[in-house]
């Protein structure tokens, strides 16, 4: 008898490629390739992010709606904003803003784009980002735009902070709020890009980031979101800044409410996550599933106790009708589609066995 795990070459690699194919889709559909992304694993991404906050103890969470400031508590909660694509409307600015007037931390990265400095006037923030290119042709990593900001002042949140290492980044008007990192007095704003220092641009040590307090809590302001993707982190100071922003953090939310989309598999399961409604029908679904596959009745439990009838299946003259009569014999208690059904495994393993044979 032909054993349905007996394969031959060409389904063997039929097998195959559909096991590749259906592993290299999870994985797409996990993974992002997107810069700044929270499941992007590459250089540009922020994987790595949410190692650093399950390292220092806090539980790391994804923030697609930001619904979620509402659901947690202020108090020991830390979210990070890093470049949103989009403008937070009042509605979504306001749950940030109490959230942050409550006690919690919120930490703005971003560089170049407007929706940042837009977030940060609707918290109540007085720190702003200046929005053009910062560059230090003496204290650099790897190229003048990589400028490493080494002016670090006395603070909870630089403690072990040597320097911070930009990438492109931008400096930061403090307006009143607490300068936490300046860059070297070598470094100039480059106004018009041209990566040159023209008449107009003045060397000056300019603040990459700053503290200040928002009601109770707190909102940390940062010049270069690019500070928090995966190859930035590996830079020592940047890693221990990241770890001082988490460390005293309970919870941390990586808001990606206004920026790239999360995987499709990942968005499935924080949809799940947030959703009682939810987790109560999938998880009735699948114990009802289990139930149904426990008790089904399958060929080959059937087929001994035909076998040990006075009708031999292995008949060759023997129809379905009278394997049939042979099960409702056996089995009275089954209705007609249940009698059908184990008829016609009967009927195909004869068929394979003949075949074999």
């Amino acid at each position: 008898m032909r054993s349905p795990f007996d394969l031959d070459y060409p389904q063997l690699l039929l097998a195959a490629l559909v096991v590749i194919t259906l592993l290299a889709g999870g994985v797409a559909a996990s993974t992002s390739t997107a810069g700044f992304g929270a499941y992007n694993p590459q250089w540009d991404g922020a994987a790595d992010l949410r190692e650093v906050a399950v390292t220092e103890g806090a539980d790391s969470r994804v923030v697609t709606d930001t619904a979620e400031y509402d659901a947690t508590a202020p108090n020991g909660s830390v979210a990070v904003v890093l470049s949103p694509d989009e403008s937070y409307d009042p509605d979504e600015a306001a749950r940030i803003r109490t959230f942050v007037e409550n006690g919690g931390t919120v930490v703005v990265a971003d560089d170049f784009g407007g929706n940042g400095n837009a977030l940060l006037a609707d918290l109540g923030a007085d720190a702003r980002i200046n929005g053009d290119p910062l560059r230090d042709e003496r204290h650099y990593y790897r190229s003048p735009n990589f400028p490493v900001a080494n002016n670090v002042s006395n603070h909870t949140l630089t403690a072990d902070v040597g320097a911070l290492t930009l990438n492109h980044g931008s400096a930061v008007a403090p307006n009143g709020a607490t300068v936490l990192v300046r860059t070297s007095e070598f470094a100039y704003v480059d106004a018009n890009r041209n990566e040159e220092i023209d008449d107009n641009e003045t060397l000056a040590s300019s603040p990459v980031a700053t503290s200040e307090s928002v009601g109770e809590g707190r909102v940390v302001v940062v010049g270069d979101p690019s500070l928090f993707i995966n190859a930035m982190l590996d830079r020592a100071g940047n890693r221990a800044f990241v770890g001082n922003l988490f460390g005293s953090a309970d919870t941390v939310m990586l808001d990606y409410s206004h920026s790239e989309q999360v995987p499709p598999l990942i968005g499935v399961l924080i949809a799940i996550q947030r959703s009682a409604v939810l987790q109560i029908v999938l998880g009735t679904a699948g114990v009802l599933g289990i139930a149904l596959w426990a008790r089904w009745p399958t060929v080959d439990s059937v087929l001994p106790t035909l076998d040990d009838s006075e009708v031999s299946t292995d008949s060759p003259f023997l129809t379905a009708d009278d394997i049939a009569a042979a099960v409702r014999e056996r089995h009275p208690e089954w209705d007609d589609k249940r009698v059908q059904h184990v008829t016609e495994g009967i009927m195909s393993r004869r068929f394979h066995s003949q075949n074999d044979d």
